[in-house]
């Protein structure tokens, strides 16, 4: 790969992140936070990759004016004066043992060159491995993770620091992670006969128990787990996995332990559901709040 190619990879993997970055694509890899950076770094691969090329064209022409140079004194030394008659030996000798040193140093110099454009400028293949990523940026857009992973990993839920203040009155608008938090490490204290709605999309495990699910990120998607609630009450005849729904129902003290991992799952007694679109951000990150 010579530097005009790297130039060009850098510039597509610097423009494909920020194309990520500037739309809803980036939701997919890391969480909504990371996204100054992700930005910050499109724009120095942009800068980077003309750098590049801004350095390789300034070489070119600084090696087109040398060479340019060397032309002009070669024909001015070819129409030099002839040297006298009483001198014409002694020049000749000179001229002669001059040649031999120019063609010496001239081979020696396009050895040197040779060896050097054949080594030097000569850029590990390995660097071709920067393609990949671009192609997966470009014609690959994942899907989130959904409860294939969810099902294969343990749930995520740790107990939070402290809980926020809760209307008095009305139905509670909780995420997923909150009402679980909730559920399991303040044993429901402020769930109890009031009316909650939550959102995630379902998990079947082989049973064809469902759960409803939210996968959280520490980072990115490569370290994403899952919460998951049980569900019991007046749940949906047909759940398809992956569905997302908002459920209303009620505080139960059932619990379970995740197969996995032995971890807690809080459940819900479900009074009615009913189908939602997928958000933009599919990963809950408030367990980090």
């Amino acid at each position: 790969m010579n530097r005009q190619a790297q130039a060009a990879v850098l510039f597509l993997l610097g423009a494909a992140l920020l194309h990520a970055g500037f739309t809803d694509l980036y939701l997919r890899y890391v969480k909504a936070g990371l996204r100054p950076m992700l930005l910050a770094s499109g724009v120095v691969l942009v800068a980077a990759a003309l750098a590049t090329v801004w350095y390789e064209w300034r070489a070119k022409k600084e090696g087109h004016a040398e060479h340019a140079e060397h032309a002009e004194h070669a024909e001015h030394a070819e129409y030099a004066e002839p040297a006298e008659p009483a001198e014409h030996a002694e020049h000749a000798e000179h001229a002669e043992h001059a040649e031999h040193a120019e063609h010496g140093g001239q081979e020696e110099h396009l050895a040197s060159e040779a060896a050097h454009s054949g080594h030097a400028h000569r850029e590990p293949r390995v660097s071709w491995l920067l393609v990949l990523p671009l192609l997966a940026l470009i014609l690959v857009a994942p899907p989130a993770l959904g409860s294939y992973s969810a099902l294969r990993t343990g749930t995520a839920l740790q107990q939070p620091y402290g809980y926020a203040d809760l209307p008095a009155d009305g139905t509670l608008r909780l995420s997923l992670v909150d009402y679980a938090g909730r559920a399991i490490y303040d044993h429901g204290r402020s769930l109890k006969g009031r009316q909650i709605k939550v959102a995630g999309f379902v998990a079947l495990d082989r049973t064809g128990a469902p759960f409803l699910v939210r996968m959280a990120l520490n980072c990115c998607a490569a370290d994403a787990q899952p919460v998951k609630i049980g569900l019991t009450g007046q749940i949906p005849p047909v759940l398809q996995p992956d569905t997302w729904l908002e459920l209303t129902g009620t505080y139960t003290a059932r619990r379970a332990k995740d197969p996995v991992n032995h971890g807690p799952i809080p459940y819900l007694d479900v009074t009615a559901a009913r189908p939602v679109p997928a958000p933009n951000d599919p990963y809950d990150e408030s367990w980090n709040n």
